[in-house]
């Protein structure tokens, strides 16, 4: 099928469809589809899972659990129960390959079929080797897989070559949500179809790009998955990554998927591999311990539940990366993550070159020209200039010309998961992950991850409610920057 394309008749099937991630992001995602009319008529929606209930009950369990998470506007009984009528359940042991018989008869024979797994990734080789003894694996089927592939780059290699066993590449979508994001998709055309920005976009005009993804809440009932991975994994992998990609690529030749994702790969193989020095120096890892967080106590990470006793976990991230081109010398890029940090903020953060010269000498008030990229809680475009403050004199004020991306266009927004569903639907590549991006992302983390053990050093402790440990801000004060951080 085409990119682009609408098909007639549409099976959505989600592995965990009793899932935390099926009832808070895709069900309410594939809702909001469903209520402006981007699904077609005939699409159903299958949730897999092991508990022995039949369609009334699973019904009942999503309603209870899915609603919460719609907004409220966009919610009616009506609208709900719609929805509702294209729902099935089928329970099913995704170990035993005996079972698979049900889903086969619960499926249309000519429909495309979207098979999501949000399920654990040891079970990826399984359900699609049984999917394909089944015969659902065919040119009409699409496979998404869920983070994390992989805990390192064998692994990641490994689940990569099973799944490539039973469909092709081109059927495969590696799904980051982040890449759904409207700021996101809003980065390429601002850098590449605006001739504005080109010319600076690189050294020495730039003098340094910071990444931060930062969440409020702690480890919650992810402690089983998150002590096994830690931030690192968890986090910078891959959506730290891959929005370090999307700043530093180079112009791609078309929109077309592969040329996309070819400078991608280009990104990250240019990434300088750190040796035990550089690990040493330019990362710091840490871990949350009691504090205030939104207004209420919380404990550390080793008072979590099902959290170890003694985990060297890390839950906080700060490194600084160097890209190995002429576009990016010595610009340095500062990525940093963490849970319970002061506020739930994901941004990207352009810092231009000061000028050589300043004929206003050194105003205290003068600050650097920077690009606030902003992506949660909420998504804008901001640009810090200075401007003459009103009155006599020459007193320089810092203003923000900002980038409305509500008021630009009356069209709704949707959210990223129920962006990149669409896109699966209609054979859209572009903003997924391609296997030899996600292995050399991981070749790249690989160094950190064992010279984090050789160096055997404990993740320095911060308070719940702070920016992290004290020496991520030593690690920009070393190129005389620091953390962009708004209260």
């Amino acid at each position: 099928m085409n990119a682009d394309a609408t098909p007639q008749a549409l099976d959505i099937v989600i592995f965990g469809g009793t899932g935390d991630l099926a009832f808070r992001k895709l069900l309410p995602a594939l809702y909001m589809a469903h209520l402006h009319d981007r699904l077609p008529a005939s699409t159903r929606i299958v949730g897999i899972g092991r508990q022995a209930w039949g369609r009334d009950a699973y019904l009942r369990f999503i309603e209870e659990k899915s609603v919460e998470f719609i907004e409220s506007e966009a919610w009616s009984q009506a609208d709900w129960q719609r929805f509702m009528a294209r729902l099935d359940y089928v329970d099913l042991d995704v170990t035993q390959a005996a079972a698979y018989g049900k889903l086969q008869q619960a499926l249309s024979p000519d429909a495309l079929r979207v098979f999501y797994l949000a399920t654990a990734p040891d079970l990826f080789a399984q359900i699609c080797a049984q999917l394909h003894v089944i015969g659902l694996v065919d040119d009409h089927a699409r496979v998404v897989v869920e983070k994390p592939l992989g805990t390192d780059l064998a692994s990641a290699r490994a689940i990569n070559a099973e799944i490539a066993r039973y469909f092709r590449e081109d059927q495969i979508y590696r799904i980051d949500h982040y890449l759904g994001k409207e700021t996101v998709q809003n980065l390429m055309v601002l850098r590449f179809g605006n001739a504005i920005f080109e010319p600076l976009w690189r050294a020495p005009s730039i003098r340094g790009v910071q990444i931060t993804v930062a969440e409020a809440v702690g480890v919650g009932s992810r402690a089983g998955f998150y002590d096994g991975a830690g931030a690192l994994r968890d986090m910078v992998q891959n959506h730290l990554l891959q929005l370090l990609c999307i700043v530093a690529m180079e112009p791609p030749i078309s929109l077309n998927p592969d040329d996309v994702r070819d400078e991608k790969l280009k990104v990250l193989r240019s990434l300088r591999t750190m040796d035990l020095a550089d690990i040493k120096r330019d990362t710091v890892r840490g871990q949350y311990s009691a504090g205030v967080s939104e207004g209420a106590a919380v404990p550390g990470y080793l008072q979590e539940a099902d959290v170890p006793a003694h985990s060297q976990t890390e839950t906080f991230v700060a490194l600084r990366a160097h890209i190995d081109n002429a576009r990016w010398a010595n610009v340095p890029f500062f990525l940093r993550t963490g849970k319970r940090l002061q506020k739930r903020q994901s941004e990207i953060i352009i810092e231009f070159t000061e000028q050589p010269f300043s004929i206003f000498g050194k105003s205290p008030s003068l600050q650097p020209n920077r690009l606030i990229i902003s992506l949660q809680p909420e998504e804008s475009i901001q640009l810090a200039m200075m401007v003459k403050e009103p009155g006599s004199g020459m007193n320089l004020h810092p203003v923000r010309l900002s980038l409305d991306l509500q008021e630009t266009s009356s069209k709704r927004r949707a959210d990223a998961y129920e962006r990149l569903l669409m896109d699966v639907i209609k054979g859209r590549l572009t903003h997924f992950m391609r296997r030899d991006e996600l292995e050399a992302a991981w070749r790249w983390i690989d160094p950190i991850l064992a010279g984090w053990q050789t160096l055997d050093e404990k993740p320095r402790h911060y308070a719940a409610g702070s920016w992290g440990p004290a020496a991520s801000s030593a690690l920009m004060a070393r190129e005389n920057l620091t953390w962009f951080e708004e209260s």
